[in-house]
């Protein structure tokens, strides 16, 4: 045998293998061993599947304060879903640590036992989502698709994939599967001073408007869109003031604990439920540990 023919066969063994590889379906989990999953692709040739997560962050809806507009609509509409009556892919837009991924964590604490699945999808998976709805479709169980932290670059043309998907597969074939993001963007681009240029020519467009609207009009396919906005110094202190409670500290409204918070707040540069539970922890550690001046 020829040295050219050894190789031609060796690539050609090659191409075989990597064939395989791509071809081989997306795997199916085994439903019963958890009740949060995880789309997982450890192949950079497209082979992904959903990977169990044996320990999800636990998180009592009734410990989320603040947000209860919010709660109590997107609770609504999960009861909706899993009671096989209509429901809406949600948005959830503000601000940073105000909430928006704790409560799709607190709603599968809450409802994973009435059947409430959620998988967790990155946003440069999205994508995939097709074919996360060929392997859902036909189960009894009904999903929640989570995506954290979405947002699109203004030249990013992934959304326009997203934006067929939430006008077709996710409300009419796969009725048992809901769609809950998270962004910081109230429209998931960016908006630049230029969008509101709309009388001039730019980029020799003539119609830059008509532009602006397709980008921002992605927002529009959520049936329901929850803003989160930082949190006055009452609301934060009355958030912390809870914390401490359930942390079982023995002083939650006093003043000391008051000064600290604001300070601890002030350090951060930022009133939110995130950081009000962070001063909760260390506030309420430092006196179980009994430092005898806190400050």
């Amino acid at each position: 045998m020829t040295k050219p023919t050894r190789v031609l066969e060796r690539v050609e063994g090659l191409i075989e293998r990597l064939e395989q590889i791509i071809d081989t379906p997306n795997a199916e989990p085994d439903w019963s061993t958890a009740t949060a999953f995880r789309w997982r692709c450890a192949s950079r040739f497209g082979h992904c599947k959903l990977e169990p997560i044996r320990r999800p962050h636990r998180i009592d809806i009734a410990n989320l304060h603040g947000i209860e507009q919010q709660k109590q609509t997107l609770e609504r509409n999960t009861r909706q879903h899993l009671a096989g009556l209509p429901a809406n892919n949600a948005l959830l837009w503000g601000a940073r640590g105000t909430g928006k991924s704790s409560l799709i964590k607190a709603l599968h604490s809450s409802y994973a036992e009435h059947g409430l699945r959620v998988i967790e999808v990155e946003p440069e998976h999205l994508g995939d989502l097709p074919d996360i709805l060929e392997l859902t479709a036909e189960r009894p169980e009904r999903f929640v698709i989570f995506c954290d932290d979405l947002s699109f670059n203004a030249n990013d043309q992934q959304y326009r994939a997203l934006k067929a998907v939430l006008d077709g597969s996710l409300t009419s074939s796969a009725d048992n599967t809901l769609l809950y993001v998270t962004s910081n963007r109230r429209h998931l681009v960016p908006e630049q001073m230029q969008d509101n240029q709309q009388a001039r020519v730019y980029d020799n467009e003539i119609h830059p408007g008509d532009s602006v609207e397709e980008r921002i009009s992605l927002a529009e396919r959520f049936g329901i869109r929850l803003s989160f906005h930082p949190f006055d110094q009452e609301r934060y202190l009355q958030i912390c003031r809870a914390w401490l409670e359930h942390l079982g500290h023995p002083d939650p409204a006093g003043e000391r604990v008051r000064q600290a918070a604001l300070a601890y707040a002030l350090d951060r540069g930022s009133r939110s439920g995130r950081v009000a539970w962070q001063f909760a922890r260390d506030w309420a550690g430092r006196y179980q540990l009994g430092e005898e001046h806190l400050d």
